[in-house]
């Protein structure tokens, strides 16, 4: 499991001066970045091979308050992936300093051709990386159905 800590900024606060939920999506987007990053994601090799993540969806629940003053950990862990690694599902979970969870979200994404603007599978030599993580305990294989689960799609139009 991989683990990034925050500190609870003003910032990251709303009118109930308790953890803004844009804060949490915040948090997750960061851990997502960092973990991606210490695996050789950075920008110059996701520029070289001109993909990009991209979020599906992200389901929060919420447990318990978050206030400034104590740091919150945001964990992130792999549940699913597509054999080709195009689909992949991550779940984090957020701690707060008595290690309580407060927190979790299902997220899934997938991977984006910066060139086609098509979803797209990693290559041999980022798929190998990619796959080679640890997969939490309730990881599956995804497939192109299991992006569409919840058979949402767009309103006509206004």
């Amino acid at each position: 499991m991989y683990l990034k800590e925050f500190e609870v900024r003003w910032s990251d606060v709303d009118a109930n001066r308790h953890l803004a939920n844009s804060a949490y999506v915040n948090f997750m987007s960061h851990t997502r970045m960092a973990f991606l990053m210490e695996l050789g994601f950075d920008h110059r090799a996701m520029a070289i091979h001109e993909i990009g993540p991209v979020v599906f969806y992200e389901h929060i629940y919420y447990f318990k308050e978050v206030f400034p003053g104590k740091p919150v950990k945001v964990s992130l862990e792999i549940v699913g992936m597509s054999e080709d690694a195009k689909f992949f599902e991550f779940e984090h979970n957020f701690y707060n300093h008595k290690g309580e969870n407060v927190a979790r979200c299902e997220m899934m994404g997938a991977w984006m051709d910066l060139k086609t603007r098509k979803l797209t599978g990693l290559t041999n030599d980022l798929l190998k990386t990619f796959s080679a993580v640890e997969k939490g305990a309730n990881f599956k294989v995804l497939t192109k159905e299991d992006s569409r689960k919840f058979a949402r799609v767009p309103n006509k139009g206004l």
